[in-house]
């Protein structure tokens, strides 16, 4: 009886560690089906917290594709991106970008908000963007006051104090030229075309025969002298944004101001230094970088930035052996209008060629 009890208990130990052990291997298999789901995703890096959370969560049977579908695309989310994704998601110029085709010089698109180009030989407009917009047009103005100064034969060799109501009221900006520095209105008109001195530009409207009124009543006599519809001034530096004209009546500006062998002369000079008091002397610089670069042939020019206007340019230019006035206003970005100056450059020249190669 004794041997009989512990058979019985040897087999009923033997069965009860055989289920265990069948118990064990069934989660082992039930485990091995939950890792294929993370398989084939790359993570570049140390896995974070949250992405190995990711990894272990698996839809339970009988949600709906819904929920699949956004718990994939959290998932998702921890997946760390290329290079390129990253770049075309958070970059804030996206037209960096764009295919190499879309910059063929032989199809000009101008991404300033107006444009104008002329061929003065022709004397005919070959590519228009928005040309008749009446906008702001910042220190563009300040090419209409070299005219002024011009007109009135004012001895240019006069001295002029920079004096406070020379300064910026209206913008808060600051001038090189300080109160009290004396200096001819030569050296003004040069100062204002070349560097956009407000200052400048203001003490040359304030030494006008009767003032800054009369000036600005001459500013806008000048303007339709020259022929424009749209343009209209209230002031002599352009700080005002009610100093407004459009891109074809700049092109009228621009072709009168080319006239002025003055005007030529002191837009286009890289650099002036004058004396500005007790024996200091201040270097100032031109405002369009094209100038000094060297692989331009410009006549006249003159840029503008107030932020109703945006940055401008005018210019009367050279390409290909052939005279052209281009006109861009209210672009957008420290060096739109300079790129826009350049596909322009670039499409007339290409379509120069292609006309060679036809004749």
């Amino acid at each position: 009886m004794f041997w009989v009890r512990v058979v019985s208990f040897l087999i009923a130990f033997l069965l009860v560690q055989g289920a265990s052990a069948a118990t064990a291997e069934g989660k082992k298999r039930v485990r091995a089906t939950i890792t294929p789901a993370a398989a084939g995703i790359v993570v570049r890096g140390t896995p974070s917290k949250a992405s190995k959370r990711a990894t272990q969560k698996v839809p339970a049977a009988g949600r709906s594709s819904r929920n699949s579908a956004v718990a994939a695309a959290r998932h998702k989310r921890h997946v760390a991106p290329s290079k390129v994704g990253r770049y075309a998601r958070f970059s804030p110029r996206p037209h960096r970008m764009m295919p190499y085709e879309e910059e063929d010089p032989t199809n000009l698109s101008v991404r300033s908000a107006a444009a104008l180009v002329i061929d003065l030989e022709q004397g005919q407009p070959v590519y228009e963007k928005n040309p008749g917009s009446v906008m702001p047009i910042a220190s563009i103005t300040k090419l209409m006051t070299a005219m002024v100064v011009l007109d009135a034969q004012l001895p240019l060799d006069q001295p002029i104090t920079i004096t406070d109501d020379d300064l910026d009221a209206m913008k808060g900006t600051r001038s090189r030229l300080p109160v009290g520095a004396v200096l001819t209105r030569r050296e003004l008109l040069r100062l204002a075309l070349m560097a956009s001195e407000n200052s400048a530009a203001a003490a040359l409207g304030r030494s006008y025969p009767g003032g800054t009124p009369a000036f600005v009543a001459a500013m806008n006599r000048k303007a339709r002298e020259v022929g424009t519809r749209s343009t209209y001034y209230v002031e002599p530096t352009g700080l005002s944004s009610s100093n407004v004209s459009t891109a074809r009546d700049l092109g009228q500006i621009v072709r009168a101001s080319y006239r002025y062998e003055l005007i030529r002369d002191y837009s286009t000079t890289e650099s002036y230094e004058v004396e500005i008091a007790d024996g200091r002397e201040r270097l100032f610089h031109n405002t369009n970088g094209l100038v000094r670069s060297g692989e331009w042939d410009i006549g006249v020019q003159k840029t503008g930035y107030i932020s109703e206007a945006g940055r401008c340019l005018v210019m009367q230019v050279t390409i290909a052996a052939k005279p052209y006035i281009i006109v861009l206003l209210d672009a957008v970005g420290r060096y739109t209008r300079i790129a826009d100056a350049n596909r322009i450059k670039r499409w007339i020249e290409a379509h120069y060629a292609q006309r060679r190669r036809i004749i």
